[in-house]
């Protein structure tokens, strides 16, 4: 794990709060082991399915890991893990009133994206596929339409399956993705979470240095001064 997150060139690491075991055992405590490599910790709410236990469990991350990060999650479906927009908005608007900075996993619905940008989440994450999937960006247009609808950073949350989908992903304009499969379950893990920094910085720099329009029919590329005829 920790020669996949150097090669990554991840600055940040997402931890579930439920799923993670707090321990003083040296070597077998997540949270040592991620900030002795100089990573920022974003624990998150991972299985909660109500926005009373999302804020709770916000409140737990903040006592324990004394920060006021927080990766919002409430999901509404156990089998595709959904968001429940309506507890995910509901649990964001307390949350922010209480001082967390929080970074909310959401539908790619542009809708949803701005309703959180208002109640001031500090970024918007948008799933690209369902969880694990390695689906890739299901619905690029809407991830465009997000781009020009928020002015926070933008974060694809879900979905990479390969170092294509985190450079399409940086070409639409998102500011960074978050992956932990594509990695993880790769045949080599280390190798892969290297192609995924490779493909973010060329997605990012592609994107700055703006893409050709699409067009139907061929342009010719080559001048056209001094041909024979």
């Amino acid at each position: 794990m920790t020669e996949s997150i150097a090669a990554s060139g991840a600055e940040i690491a997402t931890v579930s709060m439920r799923r993670v075991k707090f321990t003083n055992t040296p070597g077998e405590n997540l949270f040592a082991l991620l900030r002795e490599r100089g990573m920022t910790i974003l624990p998150n709410t991972a299985g909660c399915f109500t926005a009373k236990d999302a804020i709770l469990t916000a409140n737990l991350a903040r006592e324990a890991l004394e920060t006021s990060l927080i990766k919002l999650e409430v999901i509404g479906d156990e089998e595709t893990q959904f968001p429940d927009v309506e507890q995910l908005l509901r649990a964001a608007e307390t949350l922010v009133k209480d001082g967390f900075t929080v970074l909310p996993y959401c539908n790619d619905d542009p809708i949803t994206c701005k309703k959180l940008e208002d109640i001031g989440c500090a970024v918007v994450m948008p799933l690209g596929a369902p969880i694990g999937s390695g689906m890739g960006i299901r619905n690029p247009y809407n991830i465009q339409i997000i781009r020009d609808l928020v002015q926070v950073p933008l974060i694809v949350d879900a979905g990479v399956g390969t170092a294509s989908d985190a450079a399409i992903a940086m070409e639409l304009g998102c500011d960074g993705v978050l992956l932990n499969t594509a990695v993880a379950k790769a045949h080599r893990p280390v190798l892969m979470a290297e192609a995924m920094k490779k493909a973010v910085e060329a997605g990012r720099a592609a994107f700055l240095a703006g893409r050709i329009p699409r067009k139907l029919y061929a342009t010719a590329s080559s001048p056209q001064d001094g041909i024979i005829e």
